[in-house]
């Protein structure tokens, strides 16, 4: 196994897509990488294929290049405590763990705010009016 940025690579998978078990390296920055370090191949070839002058220049790129790994991580949690600090509406969505983009609440947003927690007095009113 290759290991570049502190992460190992997969050796059985294509190129562009074995960098992206990199954080941070999605499929257009996979493929910039591999072009900026000359890897030709139609399809693109197998990381253990590639040879070790091939490894050394993509993991030269990628730390030159790119933010990854733990500095892009360390970077997105900053912004995070950025907008809690200041008070900002994100902020305050970030700190309940509710959607932040505009999304509706009252029904769906499992992802965001997790299993259903059953509140007492909700649902349809029985009887009512004369």
């Amino acid at each position: 196994m290759v290991r570049i940025a502190g992460v190992d690579i997969p050796d059985n998978k294509r190129a562009d897509a074995a960098l992206r078990h990199i954080y941070g390296v999605g499929p257009t920055f996979a493929v910039q990488i591999l072009d900026k370090a000359e890897v030709i191949g139609t399809p693109r070839p197998k990381m253990n294929e590639l040879s070790e002058v091939q490894i050394n220049r993509i993991r030269e790129i990628v730390d030159q290049d790119y933010k990854v790994e733990g500095d892009l991580r360390r970077e997105v949690n900053g912004n995070i405590r950025r907008l809690i600090e200041i008070g900002s509406f994100r902020g305050l969505r970030h700190r309940r763990g509710l959607p932040l983009r505009g999304q509706r609440t009252r029904t769906n947003a499992r992802t965001r705010k997790g299993p259903r927690r059953t509140v007492a007095g909700r649902g349809r009113r029985t009887g009512g009016k004369k």
